[in-house]
């Protein structure tokens, strides 16, 4: 029942109303069965995990049509998947990294089943070894050469539990909660050991790793850029607050994707990590956990609301993006000029001007402009959040109650 009613709240979400927005756009959805957690992406096709039932494949060679082809129920709950090759590695939460051959999509099936002490709740697969973050069983290194056999080689107790964990070079990097980040050296994956760590303000849930900085994902208090180019001497130089509580994130060219939870997709700017900030955003129905990201298109595993698939435009200048609109009536601003559907409003001649007339309201409901259909300049108004009521304010029916957002930015 509770599974119905989300669904329910998630189909309600995009048939009424526009997300709000800023450079994205939703391009498709696929529900899933359960609660989708995690995903990775290879190919045309999305590998969810859906916790309680299992690995759901997903065929995204049309974005805005996605299918699901495929499952493999992995008996536990998986919350996090990596893909090599012919290979999807799921963390199964019930003490087990499990080994899924998808070399058919349709048809995927589990080879091999690596044990694990603690609570198996992300994965990194790195050459022949997959990287479990095992939460209070800390980091379990694997060897996955043989995917119907795979072996722990080593392991290393963090001191809170092992969140998420990402590898680069010769070093892993752990979400340790509380801990913080934890820089492991992995040079000999038999004999792992800790060499530097760095604070964070809150508990650290997610990393991602490009060239010298982590990217740390620390709940409350947002994405944190950490320069790890001395492994020994990771510090913050960076940060940028987000409105939900920072869960997983994805690093892919000057951008990071933040599954922010609550409050959907934010896409941060990195191209100068000491200033890192908000370029889009996308409040997805929700909860976003986790994203994967190809080229321009973001799949953000949304919990209760499957997979959702965004474009993210680069920070072209779209201020607000209409979503599914409902009757193809919902505003929308670009760059500077707020478009209203002529049919918003019957203006027939025989109207009278006591009939209420389209207005735009700012965050506190005060009517700042009179609109019309078609092209309204708002280039003279400050960046915010703003309102399109169909009737003016100050008569019956007007006011916030009919209303649809839009944001304006410069």
């Amino acid at each position: 029942m509770k599974r119905l009613a989300a669904t329910l709240a998630c189909l309600l979400f995009v048939a009424v109303a526009a997300a709000d927005s800023l450079n994205c756009r939703l391009v498709g959805t696929c529900d899933t069965p359960g609660w989708a957690f995690a995903v990775a992406v290879s190919g045309s096709h999305a590998f969810v995990g859906d916790f309680q039932v299992g690995l759901r494949v997903i065929d995204v060679s049309d974005p805005a049509d996605p299918q699901e082809i495929g499952f493999c129920d992995t008996l536990g709950q998986v919350s996090g998947v990596a893909v090599a090759g012919d290979y999807v590695y799921a963390a199964d939460c019930a003490g087990s990294l499990r080994v899924v051959d998808v070399s058919d999509p349709e048809n995927p099936r589990q080879v091999g089943t690596g044990e694990t002490p603690g609570y198996a709740y992300h994965v990194a697969v790195a050459g022949s070894h997959a990287y479990v973050a095992d939460l209070y069983g800390g980091l379990r290194v694997i060897d996955v050469s043989d995917p119907a056999d795979p072996q722990e080689v080593g392991f290393y107790s963090t001191p809170h539990d092992a969140f998420h964990v990402a590898v680069a070079g010769d070093h892993a990097y752990v979400a340790n909660l509380a801990g913080g980040l934890r820089v492991i050296d992995v040079s000999d994956p038999a004999d792992p050991q800790e060499v530097g760590h760095c604070e964070t303000p809150d508990v650290a849930r997610g990393v991602a790793v490009t060239g010298s900085n982590a990217y740390v994902t620390a709940d409350t208090a947002g994405l944190r850029v950490i320069d790890v180019s001395d492994p020994e001497n990771p510090r913050e130089v960076g940060f940028c607050d987000t409105p939900g509580n920072a869960f997983r994130v994805t690093v892919a060219g000057n951008y990071a994707y933040v599954a922010d939870n609550f409050s959907g997709l934010r896409v941060i700017d990195v191209s100068d990590p000491e200033n890192p900030r908000e370029a889009g955003y996308y409040d997805t129905p929700g909860y976003a956990e986790e994203t994967a990201v190809v080229g321009r298109l973001v799949y953000v595993a949304d919990y209760a609301c499957g997979l959702q698939i965004i474009e993210f435009n680069g920070g072209t200048g779209v201020e607000e993006e209409p979503g599914r609109p409902v009757a193809g009536r919902l505003p929308t601003v670009i760059r500077g000029v707020l478009s209203l559907p002529r049919d918003m409003t019957d203006f027939g001649p025989a109207k009278s001007d006591r009939v209420p007339r389209p207005a735009l309201l700012d965050a506190s409901g005060r009517k700042v402009m009179t609109l019309t259909p078609g092209e309204n300049d708002v280039r003279h108004l400050a960046p915010g959040v703003y309102f399109v009521s169909p009737g003016d304010s100050r008569d019956p029916g007007g006011g916030k109650s009919n209303t649809s957002k839009v944001v304006i930015t410069r």
